[in-house]
């Protein structure tokens, strides 16, 4: 990418482990688009729940000439997004299905 990616945890402590797996996720996404110009990751957990967990969020900002990509992954009550790097996972697989579309619509094969 031509810009790092900048990563933000809200609610969360902060951890490598997690940033690496943003990272990472994050590369895959150059194989869709060598034109993502800035993505931007929140990782958050608003409330916090006794009885079920710690739920989390993921939210990705991803700008592309002439469009900015907006993934927002939150939280379930009964869902997987009890696991961070399930959570992750998740709104990457979303933001490469949205970066897929975009690259269609430029392609003009909509």
């Amino acid at each position: 990418m031509q810009i790092p990616v900048q990563i933000t945890f809200r609610g969360v402590p902060e951890s490598d482990a997690v940033e690496e797996a943003v990272w990472r996720e994050a590369a895959k996404l150059e194989r869709y688009s060598k034109s993502i110009t800035s993505c931007r990751v929140v990782i958050g957990s608003p409330h916090h729940h006794q009885h079920t967990g710690r739920l989390f969020s993921v939210r990705i900002d991803m700008t592309v000439p002439g469009e900015e990509l907006v993934i927002n992954r939150e939280h379930r009550e009964h869902g997987s997004h009890r696991d961070v790097y399930v959570a992750i996972r998740e709104a990457f697989d979303a933001a490469r299905r949205q970066l897929e579309d975009y690259v269609r619509v430029r392609r003009r094969r909509v």
